[in-house]
């Protein structure tokens, strides 16, 4: 047994500790899993002054919020998944204008922001020379 919020580095099977969980703390996992979450997941990613919002969630879900602080900033992300699909960004809006999915401006104005994603069938936006590709954490190399 070991603490809910964490991921067990090994579990015993040791006729006296069989089914106990341990080096919780020290395998780096629980970060791994909060990776997981937030960027496979929910598909927050960022790539230096921009950042992408391309989930991979269950269609059953109809929308999801997060909220993320890029240091003094703060965004309120909220995916909206009308047609029920798992992946696909149809548009986003970084307060209330249309911008290239792929390419959000990161802020660092100590505001407050709101982004909009609807999830539906990808629209590609033409991308300036300065956009800088947005490639899915699956397909990295662990640093």
């Amino acid at each position: 047994m070991t603490e809910p919020y964490s991921v067990a580095g090994d579990v015993y099977d040791h006729p006296s500790h069989r089914g106990r969980g341990g080096w919780t703390w020290y395998t780096g996992s629980a970060g791994w899993m909060y990776r997981v979450a937030l960027e496979g997941v929910l598909g927050l990613t960022r790539r230096g002054a921009f950042f992408a919002v391309n989930p991979c969630i269950p269609s059953s879900w109809p929308r999801f919020t997060i909220e993320w602080r890029f240091g003094t900033t703060r965004y309120t992300i909220v995916v909206e998944n009308p047609k029920r699909r798992c992946t696909g960004v149809a548009t986003v809006e970084l307060d209330g204008a249309l911008v290239d999915p792929g390419a959000v401006p990161l802020l660092a104005d100590g505001g407050a922001h709101q982004v909009r994603v609807v999830l539906g069938a990808s629209r590609k936006m033409p991308s300036s020379p300065s956009s800088p590709s947005m490639t899915p954490v699956s397909a990295q190399s662990p640093a």
